[in-house]
């Protein structure tokens, strides 16, 4: 009984912290759970909203169903949902709402679907910036062994046009991020000690615009009031979330009952199909051709795998065999290039090992410090899940230089060993010779 009074607490809760274009009635989750056609067409307009949101896509109300459809189901595919049913249902919306209440809950469980719409939709009253200081841990690149097909040969001088492109869009954007920059600077220099707040002392571009445009306090009032109640139903689900689950577990059950569920999760990957390409999904054709070019290309290494170790055993024993061969000058050279690596690498771990600070990573609000002895602009406020302190500019500037030189390092030994990887095959060429640019 007491999970009975609060299931509908728990259903309120979770609609009511969805966004206003997107919430659904209560009553909507209920009739899922009963496979009621007249829930379906709500269920697909709702994952079709909240798929559009979070990958920073534009939706009208005037989408046909059949668009939503097949973007629903792309989208799910996408992020993993592969369950066939779903794939199954008629592209005119007018069934299967049991099945996108299991697809919705999936969705809200294994994405972290709320806190990702929350602090999409976060209403934004100062000027802020991304922080990031966490070191990216990727794996070292290493010599591919896998030759090119006759199809994946590019024409040089088109990568060098693409690089150029690139290179062009990127100082493009540096100087409009200077130049907003600069302006940012002149507001808060000419609004510094008209706040109220003393932790801020000058106007955000959205309070400079109020002050303006007063008309607009309506408008922001109301965003505001929106997001607290969002947050307060964020906050009341969180206590009711485990009655939704173990409502869902009797979905579940039902849906076992009626012979609806999966005989096996094993499927065989060549068995699933795709969902029609469409208009709606520009990426979807490629991704597909993609996808089954790798699943051929991992039959491929997995054979070569086997032949590269046997390659690699018969040439270390080799090497084993002939090091008394070596001689003096080609012992220290290799020994010159193995010191280096591993100074390298000793630098990375010593950064390890060293006390760990509080990398910064997030968004945070942009405060004028004039009289900061570290710098003119500090970040403060960060908006992220631990609470951090302030942080000046200047600090934030160092420690970007510092991973600045040591990525320097790194490409400084990659070009090296591109450079010797290019001469030893050079040198097996007869009657050619090489110039280099």
């Amino acid at each position: 009984r007491e999970r009975g009074r609060a299931l509908p607490a728990a259903v309120g809760a979770l609609c009511r912290a969805l966004p206003p274009r997107a919430r659904p009635a209560p009553d909507t989750l209920r009739r899922a759970r009963f496979d009621r056609p007249q829930a379906s067409l709500d269920f697909w307009k709702l994952l079709y909203v909240l798929l559009k949101q979070i990958h920073g896509g534009r939706w009208t109300e005037s989408d046909a169903i059949g668009a939503q459809v097949r973007f629903v189901k792309w989208a799910l595919w996408y992020h993993g949902y592969g369950r066939p049913q779903l794939q199954r249902l008629p592209a005119d919306g007018s069934a299967g709402s049991r099945e996108l209440l299991l697809a919705f809950s999936w969705l809200l469980h294994s994405t972290g679907l709320l806190e990702q719409l929350l602090a999409r939709n976060r209403v934004q009253t100062g000027d802020e910036t991304s922080v990031c200081t966490c070191e990216d841990e990727l794996p070292n690149s290493q010599e591919g062994t896998s030759k090119a097909g006759p199809e994946d040969r590019v024409d040089v001088r088109y990568l060098q046009w693409l690089n150029g492109r690139l290179r062009l869009q990127w100082c493009s954007l540096h100087a409009q991020h200077q130049e907003q920059c600069k302006l940012l600077h002149k507001i808060h220099l000419f609004t510094s000690g008209s706040h109220t707040d003393q932790n801020l002392g000058h106007f955000s571009v959205t309070e400079t615009d109020l002050i303006r445009q007063p008309e607009n306090y309506k408008q922001l009032l109301q965003l505001l009031e929106s997001e607290t109640t969002q947050l307060e139903a964020f906050l009341e689900w969180k206590q009711l979330e485990p009655v939704y689950w173990q409502w869902m577990e009797t979905v579940l059950d039902n849906m076992a009952e009626e012979g609806n569920m999966c005989e096996s999760q094993d499927v065989d990957v060549e068995k699933r199909r795709l969902p029609e390409v469409t208009s709606c999904c520009p990426w979807a054709d490629k991704m597909t051709e993609q996808m089954d070019r790798f699943s051929r290309d991992l039959v491929a290494l997995q054979e070569q795998l086997h032949q590269l170790v046997a390659q690699r055993k018969a040439a270390w024993w080799e090497k084993v065999a002939t090091r008394e061969e070596l001689q003096k000058e080609r012992f220290s050279a290799t020994a010159r290039k193995i010191r280096e690596s591993i100074e390298l690498k000793l630098g990375g771990v010593t950064s390890l090992c060293a006390p760990k600070k509080n990398k910064r990573h997030g968004l945070c609000r942009l405060v004028l410090r004039s009289k900061h002895p570290a710098g003119k602009m500090s970040l403060g406020r960060c908006v992220s899940k631990e609470a951090a302190e302030a942080v000046s500019a200047a600090e934030v500037i160092t420690e970007l230089q510092v991973r600045e030189a040591s990525l320097q390092r790194e490409l400084q030994q990659l070009r090296q060993q591109c450079r010797h990887r290019l001469d030893r095959i050079a040198g097996g060429l007869e009657g050619v010779i090489c110039i280099s640019p």
